[in-house]
């Protein structure tokens, strides 16, 4: 255990591997793989609504029917019902590369050629597969389909070129087409009988009848790369949509046998899979540029627009900060694309808009790509002035302009920053006052110059006067700085000298020789330290106003990659491209905790709150979050958790912050909740760690736990206004009897009577038999052993109901019999209410769920407070519970106090 421990990676939408589409009542959702896992979306709106735990391998294909996803990694096959594994298929020797939905069967076919059905009825029982054949010759396949109303057959295509025919049932194969000789790479069938679509490596696309072998049409796609996806329109519009690997969708007219429209620049890389929606005219597609789209065919002319889509970087991020207290993460990558991630919701993350990048390209003609700026390689923010102007600064690669955007329209702002404009070159640097009114920009030339973000109007440059020179560095600025009160700018150049200007006046105070090349600089508001970093992998720290240096941290071993110092300017955290990231504390003067990761950081930064660390790693395009354990362990002092000078081995954090053994605990808890009888609806789950002296709320909607109390209030306001009407008489030729319903019953003759007699005899006779059988999942779990998992289950039980099924419940238990005391100790009622206030005496003294439980109580001793007043052994368990009750609440209302105080005191000074 360390500082920071892995929590989940964000950032990922889609992977190389073809997604799977299914249909859920009147809602269609998308599972696609992101490495390890795989995630559900909602296609109604893109929205993530199931993320799954990590496999030990990436996953190389999938399938879905209703609730279950079938994930094949390696030689194995997962199964997971929702986001729960219930099973795994380990039959196959080589690498599986195919899975498909069979009716109530799974095909998985591995790159041998090994072909394997598994039935998925009864998954926990049967872990063996009902069958397998194996493909015959040399026959490598790449593609498996299966045609519609062809009962128990498979078509297979195959890299070679042919093309088998086989009946999974026999085992036999019934056909082998020979193919057009190139690499059958998607084949899929259409809504028509007997015919299906072959896409080739070569580019075209072939419309085959397989009943007669004779080819319908063809399509060339030569021009946009191989053929990588294919689907029909089911909506009864004749058209099929074709992808290549070059990124360009195309949309066949099957009547016309033409062409009709293109998609140019789709997506920025091949296309993985294409599935048009069952009856809309919506297509979706997935490409390697981690991104999903879905266009819609509403226009006139019948040309695709795009409706809506989730992407993330298409290449790794370069730089990332935290924005918005925390919440958000902007991210500049090497794909151009400057992003805002969420952290708490993903479907707030978005892409900041360049200004009409693709109107731009379709007029001219060109990738979206070539007109969209370079790559960031330093940028700078400030929240302060967000809803006023520009308030995000960038530098470009081999870029002489900086640009400003405005994150409150997230978008690019209208100033284009021109430093130098006599002598143009790359700017390097660059840094916004705290203010939020200035952006210094340094330039690899030497040349600093401050400008306004208003009006983006120069303010002035900063020069050496006693070197006699216009610059204000004699090789490349690595970095700038401003203080907080906008007195002092701190320069670094690459040669090593680091210079202290005065901030309005744009004069050099002071100046240092480091000794050595520098690499990088970050410097702290609050206690004006400047971090410094060399080429010699040492860190050194500087006091700005003394211009002493006042500490040296070594232990890198390659390039430093980047630094940040915690909100408290205690912590300075590094990373390097030896694949360490070491915390180091200030003022102890030491390194206290470090962790290796297989891929090197190459971004980092730590959000205020000191919570969340978020770093960017080379060659992986998401960025990775980390959570403080020291905020929420509880632990007195850093050294009982932290590594100190040892450096520890980690894994990177994956997409799901669910790992498998909490996955399966969750399942086991569904399980028994399953076979109590309870509802399935929805499951919670208690935390198992908790910060001391506090206590943890249920996070139930605040209707349900606030219903408890008001029962009385709210049966009375919906409460009838009317009485009931009297039913309508009946014919006066048709004799009738009274009854308790108020129903009109017709009178039955004399032998239609009998039997009716004898009939409810025997029914109340059954219940009789029967009444003891019957017992609510609230009993039975009453009636169990209490110890910490039927807590858990108890708990998890009454939170999954309504407040007027939990009152029901309770008044269940109610004694209203007037016997003596010796026979109502014995009553399994009277038994029930001791062990719920054992059990509330539990939960409050662990401070769980504790809104929801005091409402369950006070609903409790309303409906039972007088049976507990009547019996000495209740009455002690009440006064033990009242004990419980106030310890934590006076702890409770200790700490409400001192807030307070401390709001007070905050509010009425004057600083």
């Amino acid at each position: 255990m360390g500082i920071f421990e892995p929590f989940r990676a964000i950032g990922y939408i889609t992977s190389t591997v073809p997604f799977s589409v299914q249909r859920l009542g009147t809602e269609t959702f998308a599972t696609v793989s992101v490495g390890k896992a795989f995630q559900i979306y909602n296609c109604a709106k893109l929205n993530l609504v199931i993320i799954s735990p990590q496999l030990p391998k990436k996953i190389r294909a999938l399938a879905s029917y209703r609730d279950y996803t079938f994930a094949a990694f390696g030689n194995e096959i997962a199964v997971f019902r929702r986001a729960h594994q219930v099973a795994t298929w380990s039959k196959h020797v080589a690498k599986v590369d195919l899975l498909l939905l069979f009716g109530e069967h799974v095909l998985s076919l591995d790159v041998e050629g090994n072909v394997f059905i598994w039935a998925f009825k009864g998954i926990e029982e049967h872990l063996a597969p009902t069958g397998n054949l194996q493909l015959t010759g040399k026959f490598t396949p790449s593609s498996i389909v299966h045609p519609d109303t062809y009962l128990n057959k498979v078509l297979v295509g195959s890299q070679e070129g042919p093309l088998q025919l086989w009946n999974i049932n026999t085992k036999k194969m019934l056909y082998e087409f020979k193919g057009w000789g190139s690499s059958v790479t998607s084949c899929v069938s259409s809504p028509a009988l007997d015919v299906v679509a072959i896409g080739c490596a070569d580019g075209k696309i072939h419309v085959h009848n397989i009943k007669l072998d004779e080819e319908i049409v063809t399509f060339e796609h030569a021009a946009r790369g191989a053929v990588t996806a294919l689907s029909f329109s089911t909506d009864g519009r004749p058209l099929l949509a074709s992808g290549g690997s070059f990124g360009v969708i195309s949309i066949w007219n099957l009547n016309k046998k033409r062409l009709q429209s293109v998609i140019r620049d789709a997506h920025d890389s091949s296309i993985i899979s294409l599935n048009f929606l069952a009856n809309e005219p919506v297509l979706m597609s997935a490409s390697s540029d981690n991104s999903l789209k879905m266009w819609i065919f509403d226009t006139n002319d019948s040309d695709p627009r795009l409706l809506r889509f989730r992407s993330g970087h298409s290449a790794p991020p370069l730089c990332i900060r935290f924005y918005s207290n925390g919440r958000h993460i902007l991210s500049a990558g090497q794909d151009r694309a400057f992003r805002l991630f969420s952290v708490i919701q993903e479907q707030q993350s978005r892409e900041l808009s360049q200004r009409h990048i693709s109107r731009r390209a379709k007029k001219l003609r060109l990738k979206d790509e070539e007109l969209k700026l370079k790559p960031v390689v330093s940028f700078d923010c400030a929240e302060i002035r967000e809803r006023d102007w520009c308030n995000v600064v960038t530098c470009h690669m081999d870029t002489a302009e900086a640009y400003v955007w405005r994150l409150q329209n997230f978008v690019l702002g209208e100033h284009i920053l021109k430093p130098c404009p006599e002598n143009p070159t790359p700017i390097k640097a660059c840094a916004i006052s705290a203010c939020g009114n200035f952006a210094v920009v340094g330039t690899a030339g030497g040349w600093i110059e401050r400008f306004n973000l208003q009006s983006g109007i120069s303010r002035g440059s900063y020069f050496d006067i006693s070197e006699k020179s216009r610059y204000a560095h004699d090789g490349e600025v690595i970095g700038v700085a401003c203080d907080s009160t906008n007195t002092l700018m701190i320069s670094a150049g690459y040669h090593g000298d680091i210079k202290v200007w005065d901030f309005k006046k744009r004069e050099l105070k002071s100046r240092w020789d480091v000794g050595c090349s520098l690499v990088k600089i970050v410097y702290h508001r609050v206690n004006g330290l400047l971090a410094t970093v060399a080429d010699d992998f040492v860190i050194r720290l500087y006091d700005v106003v003394t211009l002493k240096m006042v500490r040296e941290f070594r232990g890198h071993t390659d390039r430093v990659t980047d630094m940040c110092f915690s909100e408290d300017g205690k912590w300075l955290l590094s990373s390097s491209m030896d694949g360490s990231l070491r915390i180091w504390d200030v003022i102890l003067a030491k390194q206290i905790d470090g962790v290796h990761v297989d891929v090197p950081i190459t971004a980092l930064s730590l959000s205020p709150n000191m919570d969340v660390l978020a770093t960017a790693h080379s060659d992986q395009n998401g960025v990775y979050l980390w959570v403080n354990q020291s905020m929420f362990s509880g632990l007195p002092s850093v050294d009982s958790y932290a590594s100190g000078k040892d450096v520890v081995n980690v894994k990177l954090p994956s997409v799901s912050a669910l790992t498998s053994s909490e996955a399966d605990d969750d399942d086991m808890e569904t399980q028994v909740l399953e076979s109590s009888g309870a509802p399935q609806a929805s499951s919670f789950s208690i935390s198992p760690k908790q910060i001391p002296e506090l206590v943890t709320l249920s996070l139930l909607p605040k209707s349900q736990w606030q219903s408890l109390i008001n029962l009385d209030i709210i049966k009375a306001r919906n409460k009838p206004i009317e009485p009931p009407k009297k039913p309508e008489k009946a014919p006066f030729f048709l004799p009738s009897i009274p009854s308790l319903s108020g129903d009109i019953l017709f009178k039955p003759n004399d032998s239609e009577a009998a039997d009716g007699e004898n009939e409810e005899k025997n029914k109340k006779d059954d219940n009789m038999k029967n009444f003891d059988a019957l017992e609510s999942p609230f009993s039975k779990l009453l009636k169990s052993s209490w110890d910490s998992k039927h807590f858990l289950d108890f708990t998890n039980y009454i939170k999954s109901l309504s407040p007027s099924a939990l009152d029901m419940e309770l008044r269940m238990l109610e004694i209203i019999d007037e016997e003596d005391i010796e026979e109502i100790i014995k009553r399994p009622e009277f038994i029930s209410i001791g062990q719920l206030l054992d059990y509330f005496i539990n939960e409050i003294s662990c401070k769980n769920d504790f809104e929801f439980m005091q409402a369950v109580v006070k609903l409790f001793l309303k409906i039972h407070g007088e049976t507990i007043r009547c019996h000495p052994s209740l009455q002690e368990k009440a006064k033990a519970l009242l004990e419980t009750q106030s310890l934590v609440w006076q702890k409770m209302d200790k700490l409400f106090q001192s807030t307070r105080c401390i709001v007070t005191f905050l509010i009425n000074s004057q600083f």
